[in-house]
This record gives C-alpha cells, structure tokens and sequence, in this order.
C-alpha cells in the first residue's frame, strides 16, 4: 500500500516538473520522455555550456526516478560518451547532489551537500550543466579524466590532451544530435 501511495505521489510530482519544463524550458537542456506512458523514465539532452571545452556539444542521458522520488533521488547515465572526471566508464554520472542523504564520512560529502526532496530536474540539471565545466576532482568516476583534467588546468591550457579529447567528443555529440534531429544550439 505504500508503494503504492509513493508511486502515486511521484507520478504527481513528476507530472508537474515535465509540464513546467516543457512550458517554459530551460537554457541548456531539454527533455522528453523515453515513453509516453512511462514518467519514470526521460530522456535528456545536454547541450555544453558556452565558453567551456563542451560548447556545440549535445550529450544525451538517461535519468530514471525511483517510485518514492522526491525522497529518493534519481539517476542518470549518460549515453553519449562523455570523457570527465565526475562520469564513469558506463556514462553513471557522479555528482553529490545526486547521492541518498545518509551520513557517511567516507564520501567527503556533507550531508547538505547530498539529495534533499527539495531539488528538481530543474536544479539537477542545471548542476550537471555547473559540473562539466567545473568537476569535483577530489571524488573522481574517472580518475584518469581527473588526472588529466588537472594536468590541463595546472598548466593554464597548454597541455591539449584533455582539452582535445572533450572538443572531439563535443563535436562528435553534436553530429550525433542532428543526425537524430535535434537542433543543437
């Protein structure tokens, strides 16, 4: 039963966050549902944020909620290769906000820090958005990334793996989009 009523109150809760973002969408991204009959499960576009390494770029993720979302947070996989510290080899994304709120001292997150039922795709996204441009590397997914990222910031641009590796995948990611039809900003 109470499943149930958690899955009710989700749907809900969902419903309202698609509709406002489909009535008054958000620079940056966009989303869709993967199925119509489906709340729990979207599709998502990300769109690399001007003046960073990720500009042109359009990376498409999967977020799947939990049938007691707000309280629970969801998650997302990105599905277009993404080469960053805060995003494993599978595309899981890393990201504190995005973590149950549970007190662990081994993560070197504070409970603040962590998922509150206050947040929305909204606020995840527009994190997400943040996060690329600027990772958290001391909690790295992809600890080469992370290296490499910081090689790149230490030596004030001049060292290009890193930098060269995300502008390929950009634009990779963007012939991907408009192949699928998405016009990418």
């Amino acid at each position: 039963m109470a499943n149930t009523k958690a899955t009710s109150s989700a749907l809900r809760a969902l419903a309202v966050e698609y509709k406002s973002l489909q009535e008054e969408p958000v620079e940056g991204f966009c989303v869709k549902l993967v199925n119509e009959d489906n709340l729990f499960e979207w599709e998502v576009a990300i769109f690399g944020p001007p003046d960073t390494l990720y500009m042109g770029g359009c990376f498409k993720a999967r977020m799947k909620f939990p049938p007691d979302y707000p309280y629970s947070p969801p998650s997302i996989r990105f599905l277009t290769k993404v080469w960053h510290p805060n995003v494993y080899e599978n595309g899981d994304l890393c990201i504190s906000i995005l973590h149950p709120p549970v007190d662990d001292p081994q993560s070197g997150e504070l409970p603040c820090e962590r998922w509150n039922p206050t947040q929305n795709v909204r606020t995840i996204l527009l994190s997400v958005i943040s996060l690329l441009n600027e990772p958290n590397t001391f909690s790295p997914a992809n600890v080469d990334a992370s290296v490499m990222y910081r090689r790149w910031r230490e030596s004030k641009g001049t060292d290009k793996e890193y930098e060269n590796i995300i502008r390929k995948q950009a634009l990779d990611a963007r012939a991907e989009a408009e192949r699928d039809g998405l016009k990418v900003p």
